[in-house]
């Protein structure tokens, strides 16, 4: 039995290429005429097709090229086909049988012996037996262990034995992998430079402790934790060689103050609203507790809006604080016109299952004129509401999903002028079925429980239309009417979007809907809207350009054009 221990073989990864021009490859297809295209697509675009040189550099790569996928016993035939100017050198192949793994031995020693990521590791990407010989995939779990091994601490790591060899004759390969992890090193000390924040409140944000195993994640998590303060404008996390320590690496972090005032202005526009001028003032840090004043005005035909928020964290910064806000909105819109002033006051908390959790308390008052209604409107309500959130990154993500559900309690007991209570929820998922096809689902649903829908002011019934709600109808146009054709607003509201999306170029889909809902009291009347659209995932996020039809409104009224900016959930 002959043994031949081999080199590493350079193993292109088989994607898109385009074959030799001057070279056509007959008898093989799939993975191995990918790879062969791939080592030939680096000869020189034109060549001395009938020189026995050059035909016998070509038929080396090639076994090469099958080689690194397994095909040890190929037998390649050169022939000179065409015409002189186009005339090209076709590669007759027979590949033969591929080499299977008949023995595969991957052993850890040292700590990582028992770690479960390595045990996981090896189990999910090593090599099995009766595989075909693949100097790639070889390569790869190699180059996993190392990664891993730093990931995880092990910086003594060291392969005592990387072989693969093959016995073509009997078409079988053997793999035997040695790692020695050696000892896995800890975090040491933490200390902190530059911060104009407690100290306590930085130490708040680790993941982790002195003399727990160390994990380069858990640097990216503290580097994300201090970046989502905005604290700070420039954060450096480092830690110590770990060929100069005795397995105990000290972190040193290095922060920059972010600046006192942070002042932004922008244009939009969006057919809900149309035109709108913005403008946000941001004080990212007060005092050295790390409390923050935030502020923006928006100001549109139809709405114009001020806000305030000053918030104040408790000892885990991220995960718990309280906020103040305070709040003016002036509204005229169809038939609603409206002057709403809000303060409220929220407590947050993180809960363990990534759930965020909000308790408040907020007290409202709203003048108003709702069709050929009218009045005001004194109201104090305690709430509650659950919100999680996920996304893949990216200004598209290929997954996401979004819930929210909460309710609002009004009652004379505490000083409002009604009893009620009102609940809103809103739940959406974004999925791939490829790299280039998305789908989106959106559910949007509300009630108002024991009030009278005409004793509540506008801002807490329901309506329905728009761009994020069913498209196809102008903004907020669907609700139970007056008789004299004015919207009320309704008690109810239950919307729904479904959405395909194909990549055209690039950031550049084409999109396909179809949405649906109603905003109702006593019987809901269903609108439908089916429409086309384009989505540019701009640096600054998805924007958005529908076309769509109202499939139950006159049809001189069933035409809308929708635009919009942000977030697709």
């Amino acid at each position: 039995m002959l043994y031949r221990t081999l080199a590493t073989l350079a193993l292109f990864a088989a994607s898109a290429a385009t074959a030799h021009p001057q070279i056509e490859l007959k008898g093989v297809s799939g993975p191995l005429a990918d790879n062969i295209e791939l080592y030939l697509d680096r000869l020189p675009a034109k060549n001395n097709l009938g020189s026995r040189r050059f035909q016998t550099k070509v038929i080396e790569d090639v076994k090469l090229a099958g080689r690194a996928v397994g095909y040890y016993r190929m037998n390649i035939e050169p022939s000179l086909v065409g015409k002189e100017q186009k005339q090209k050198l076709r590669l007759t192949i027979q590949p033969g049988e591929a080499l299977r793994l008949k023995s595969v031995k991957v052993e850890i020693f040292g700590e990582a012996a028992k770690d479960p990521e390595f045990t996981k590791l090896v189990k999910q990407l090593g090599p099995k037996v009766n595989h075909r010989v693949h100097h790639g995939r070889y390569e790869e779990i190699k180059n996993q262990l190392n990664s891993l091994a730093l990931r995880r601490g092990y910086f003594q790591a060291k392969f005592v034995k990387q072989e693969l060899s093959v016995a073509p004759r009997l078409l079988q390969g053997f793999i035997h992998i040695q790692f020695d992890s050696g000892p896995r090193y800890h975090f040491g000390e933490v200390t902190f430079e530059g911060s104009q924040i407690r100290e306590e409140r930085l130490r708040s944000m680790l993941p982790f402790k002195p003399g727990e195993y160390y994990q380069s994640s858990q640097l990216g998590e503290l580097n994300q934790s201090l970046a989502e303060t905005n604290w700070f404008r420039s954060i450096d996390v480092t830690v110590d060689d770990p060929e100069t320590v005795d397995q105990h690496l000290a972190v040193k972090v290095k922060v920059e103050p972010q600046i006192r005032n942070i002042v932004e202005t922008g244009l939009g526009y969006s057919t809900d609203l149309g035109p709108r001028i913005k403008l946000n003032w941001n004080k990212p840090w007060l005092n050295d507790r790390g409390h923050s004043l935030s502020s923006k005005m928006a100001l549109s035909g139809p709405e114009q809006t001020v806000e305030a928020g000053y918030k104040w964290p408790k000892k885990n910064v991220t995960e718990d604080f309280y906020k103040l806000n305070f709040g003016i909105k002036n509204k005229d819109l169809e038939d609603t016109r409206s002057q709403e002033y809000n303060t409220s006051l929220e407590r947050h908390w993180l809960l363990e299952d990534a759930w965020y959790r909000t308790a408040s308390i907020r007290w409202l008052y709203e003048d108003y004129v709702q069709g050929t209604d009218s009045g005001s409107a004194n109201l104090i309500m305690p709430g509650i509401s659950f919100s999680r959130s996920w996304d893949s990154g990216g200004s598209m993500p290929s997954e996401a999903t979004r819930y929210l559900i909460g309710t609002e309690i009004s009652d004379p007991a505490w000083g409002s002028d009604s009893s009620f209570a009102r609940v809103r929820s809103r739940v959406g998922w974004i999925g791939s079925l490829s790299d280039d096809q998305r789908y989106l689902v959106r559910l949007d649903a509300g009630a108002v429980l024991m009030e009278a829908i005409t004793e509540l002011p506008p801002s807490l019934r329901f309506f329905a239309g728009g761009d994020n709600s069913i498209r196809g109808y102008s903004y907020e146009s669907i609700s139970p009417v007056d008789t004299e054709g004015n919207l009320l607003g309704a008690r109810y509201l239950a919307t729904a979007a479904l959405e395909y999306q194909h990549r055209v170029s690039g950031n550049w889909w084409a999109a396909a809907f179809f949405d649906a809902g109603s905003a109702w009291n006593d019987k809901a009347d269903i609108y439908r809207g089916v429409g086309l659209g384009v989505r540019w995932a701009s640096p600054v996020g998805p924007i958005r350009i529908d076309i769509a039809w109202g499939l139950d409104v006159p049809s001189d009224q069933a035409l809308q054009l929708h635009f919009s900016l942000g977030p697709e959930l």
